[in-house]
């Protein structure tokens, strides 16, 4: 059983991923379509004919790249990466979701474990903490900082 990598057409990853599956063959365990990779479906097989086959009638499904990869190689898609990773103290944020949404705010405060950050608006009149979700927040460029 290995796993091998798909060439797709752009944008049509999670397309080419789900009719894999919906196909239901038993030799063909997984498909995996991360975000971090373009143009890519990787696919967990007993072998590359029967995914040969499987190809022949998926749109936007190229060809399989000659080799097998193995789940070392691939396991770093598998695992989320935490949202509040790329953000520092002292970082100008722009809230994007929540009661203030648009408002620009100073990172304090990063709670790793629970993928938290602690912010301090600008056009408070009175500077009040807040702390929101990693994900609700987008670090404005570094002109604006």
């Amino acid at each position: 059983m290995g796993i091998y990598a798909v060439k797709t057409t752009a944008s049509q990853e999670r397309t080419v991923a789900d009719m894999i599956i919906n196909r239901e063959e038993p030799e063909i365990h997984a498909a995996l379509a991360p975000d971090s990779l373009t143009s890519y479906v990787m696919v967990e097989s007993d072998g590359d004919a029967v995914l040969q086959r499987v190809l022949e009638d998926i749109p936007h499904a190229r060809s399989i790249v000659p080799g097998e990869s193995d789940i070392s190689e691939v396991e770093h898609f598998l695992s989320p990466k935490p949202d509040v990773e790329g953000i520092a103290e002292g970082d100008i944020v722009e809230l994007i979701a929540g009661p203030f949404k648009g408002e620009k705010a100073q990172v304090q405060r990063i709670d790793e474990g629970k993928d938290q950050v602690t912010v301090e608006l600008y056009e408070a009149t009175v500077p009040i903490p807040v702390t929101v979700r990693g994900d609700q927040i987008r670090v404005l460029d570094s002109d604006e900082r």
